[in-house]
């Protein structure tokens, strides 16, 4: 199994007031072969901004993962392929046209991915999922566990989670990112947690499109398990 941390640089809230939030996603996934970019945020200036106040250096970035095509995930795309490196970027074939053609244009190795995958080493991808819009999600394979994490969650967090722990056969230790529940109200996201739970979620982390109900509520219940997400934190595994 590989070591290694996660460390968030784009979300809609901050470790510190050195660090700027924005509506949107991004997680610099350091592995010991690979360093991949999970989404972009919506504003490339943003994240880079953020990465070089993380000490993150975007030159090293050799993998970009998109997870669906929605700006506030892919809007630093451009900054990103500009940074320079031998970059590969796995996205859905449900992707437009124009975003594949800027990512070979910029001389990227573009994969497409439909359906549930092994990529390199210890990660993976859920594949495509949801009926309306497609959304993928990473998959790392650590000793305590899965480590998923999710964009959005359109296609339904319980969705994903049970998608990914059928796909390996294994528990998840840590699943975190926009899990797409606010708005939702308090009975239906005890729901959805009483759900995680009976699927062996360890550990939860929502942060982005979540809702501050939805991620209170996670917190009480998983309590010293709830992980806090925003610009600035470090997961490592």
């Amino acid at each position: 199994m590989e070591n290694g941390r996660i460390l968030i640089v784009y979300d809609n809230r901050t470790t510190s007031d050195d660090l700027t939030p924005g509506w949107g996603f991004s997680a610099l996934i350091e592995l010991r072969e690979r360093r991949i970019l999970f989404d972009t945020g919506a504003d490339g200036q943003t994240l880079m901004a953020n990465m070089g106040r993380l000490k993150a250096v975007p030159s090293m970035i050799d993998t970009v993962f998109l997870s669906h095509s929605h700006g506030d995930h892919t809007g630093g795309i451009e900054e990103v392929l500009a940074a320079g490196g031998q970059l590969e970027v796995y996205l859905g074939h449900s992707f437009s046209d124009r975003l594949k053609t800027a990512v070979r244009g910029a001389g990227a190795k573009l994969h497409e991915v439909t359906r549930a995958n092994h990529l390199f080493g210890t990660v993976y991808t859920t594949g495509e999922l949801g009926l309306g819009l497609k959304e993928q999600s990473l998959i790392i394979d650590t000793e305590k566990g899965l480590v998923v994490i999710t964009g959005c969650a359109h296609p339904g967090i319980v969705t994903i989670a049970k998608a990914a722990t059928e796909q390996l056969s294994r528990p998840i230790d840590l699943l975190f990112g926009g899990f797409h529940l606010g708005g939702i109200s308090r009975g239906k996201v005890r729901s959805i947690i009483t759900s995680l739970q009976e699927l062996g979620v360890s550990r939860a982390g929502p942060c982005h499109c979540t809702g501050g109900s939805a991620i209170a509520l996670f917190e009480e219940v998983y309590k010293e398990s709830f992980v806090s997400v925003g610009v600035g934190t470090t997961i490592k595994f």
